[in-house]
């Protein structure tokens, strides 16, 4: 969750509310400054290195990174005659990004015709993330999206007892979970291997991709499929969930202290990694 996707307060979704006395609009955009250098990598070039970028927060949108057009690269932006218009920022133009052979069509954007409550965009471009070889911040990799630093996760030990079950039979139970409470998502339990009948979970090749824990491997339960899911070597900010396995409370049964588990409405996931383009060792963290 971020401040603008997923269930955060500037979302379609959200589940917390503004106190105010007056309806607040449908649709809130936010834009900041990123305040950190930002790198693109496309090709064999850099075709932008700058601290000034700005994030925009679109409602149901991850943020997107903003750079002046004098940041990119000479000759890296064609402009095409293809255009759009945004329902807040009017007029949008499209650009072919090119570095020596290689191009990629509407690649990048810009509004050029924007109200005058949204002049910070004024003579910025964004690039479609997932067309770029790479973005960095200072030397490393952000993978998925620019980083939203009203994304929090939070790791906490437990001594409460977690019970899961498939039909009859006893898949894990622990009285040592471990809870990862994450920004608009209700919290995930986590299980030590040690506290699981392993024998009941079967590793599929599915994977997706989290910008904020790293690559997650599934498994079947019978014929419960994608019940279980780990990060198996997960980001070091998140390091304590490595390798721990947790269980999908819709898929199967999961019990804590007695009470059933359920998914919270609005809490699907949208993915990354493999599904979006990103290889898998560039998915794992990698660097380029």
């Amino acid at each position: 969750m971020g401040l603008s996707w997923q269930q955060g307060p500037l979302s379609p979704g959200a589940i917390g509310r503004f106190l105010v006395p007056k309806p607040m609009p449908k649709r809130l955009l936010y834009a900041e400054p990123l305040r950190r250098r930002m790198r693109v990598r496309f090709g064999a070039s850099w075709i932008a290195d700058t601290e000034d970028v700005l994030l925009l927060f679109e409602p149901g949108h991850y943020p997107m990174a903003y750079f002046m057009e004098t940041d990119v690269s000479p000759g890296a932006l064609e402009r095409t005659a293809h255009t759009t218009r945004h329902p807040d920022l009017g007029l949008t133009s499209w650009f072919t990004v090119r570095a020596g052979d290689k191009t990629a069509a509407r690649a990048a954007w810009q509004h050029t015709d924007l109200p005058a409550y949204a002049q910070e965009l004024t003579g910025r471009v964004a690039f479609a993330w997932p067309a770029m070889d790479a973005f960095f911040e200072e030397d490393e990799r952000i993978m998925g999206h620019a980083a939203d630093a009203y994304h929090r996760i939070d790791i906490r030990q437990s001594s409460r007892n977690l019970v899961v079950r498939h039909r009859e039979r006893v898949i894990a139970d622990t009285r040592r979970p471990v809870v990862l409470n994450e920004s608009g998502f209700a919290p995930r339990w986590y299980v030590l291997r040690a506290d699981i009948d392993e024998s009941a979970l079967t590793p599929v090749e599915h994977q997706t991709f989290c910008p904020y824990k790293g690559l997650c491997s599934y498994c079947d339960i019978g014929d419960a499929r994608l019940a279980a899911w780990s990060y198996r070597e997960a980001y070091a900010q998140v390091g304590r969930i490595s390798d721990l396995v947790s269980f999908e409370p819709d898929i199967v049964s999961v019990q804590l202290d007695g009470a059933q588990l359920r998914l919270e409405p609005g809490q699907t996931v949208i993915p990354h990694g493999p599904d979006r383009d990103f290889d898998l060792p560039a998915a794992a963290g990698k660097q380029a």
